[in-house]
């Protein structure tokens, strides 16, 4: 007689396997899934049926789809407070986190009238600039461009060349202390180089934090804009 007990369906099982594969910790956080190609070699099927056992893992909040870009693994968004002493390094450490700061680039140029305006420069007055990259456990997290005066910190771009903690480099650079002033939060999409450096698609909600830190006298030391991915930063807000 044939055997009329019920089957579990091709993607049903896929899932089931992609979700072993995640429990046992084949892929991490934040990881992007085999392609659709590489996974229907795998499990034998057509690309149609990968694709619906993909959804199901998308439905349970597992796997989160970036157009053009694939599957990615849902990452835990990383906390980070902003109040008067933010802190990148200990911000990301306190939330169990391994944090890291890469250097895209570091120059001088003159202050436009907005950013002199928040550094209490004259428009044209020198600022370093320092363009760079935040990671949370090697996953990017935020660009950001800090702007110090050079006037009232000349040694600033020798220190930030040493090291890439602001804190440390403010601090080599006659600034011991610095708390925030005022910060800004604008919600933005992604331009195309943001969302190459951040593993975005270009249009991918940001959050975008423009800040002043000034030092013990009460003069701006640091202008930040800074610009989270959405998906994987919770903003708090430390009273």
């Amino acid at each position: 007689m044939r055997d009329r007990s019920p089957k579990t369906p091709v993607w049903q099982a896929i899932a089931d396997a992609l979700r072993a594969d995640l429990s046992e910790g084949r892929h991490a956080p934040g990881d992007r899934l085999p392609t659709e190609a590489a996974l229907a070699e795998r499990f034998g099927v057509n690309r149609h049926t990968v694709r619906h056992g993909v959804s199901a893992l998308v439905a349970e909040g597992l796997v989160r789809r970036r157009r053009g870009a694939g599957a990615f693994v849902t990452a835990t968004p990383t906390d980070y407070p902003i109040g008067r002493r933010v802190r990148f390094h200990d911000n990301l450490i306190a939330a169990g986190r391994r944090p890291e700061k890469r250097l895209l680039y570091l120059d001088t140029r003159s202050a436009s009238a907005g950013e002199a305006q928040a550094l209490a420069l004259a428009e044209g007055d020198a600022v370093c600039a320092y363009h760079g990259l935040s990671l949370s456990d090697g996953q990017p997290i935020a660009l950001f461009e800090s702007l110090f005066p050079l006037s009232r910190l000349p040694g600033i771009v020798q220190a930030l060349e040493q090291t890439r903690s602001v804190t440390a480099a403010l601090a080599a650079a006659g600034a011991a202390d610095y708390t925030r002033a005022t910060t800004r939060l604008t919600a933005v999409r992604a331009t195309a180089t943001q969302a190459l450096h951040l593993h975005l698609t270009e249009g991918d909600p940001l959050l975008r934090s423009s800040a002043v830190n000034v030092g013990e006298d009460g003069s701006p030391v640091e202008y930040g804009r800074t610009w989270f991915a959405g998906d994987r930063v919770t903003l708090t807000i430390d009273a």
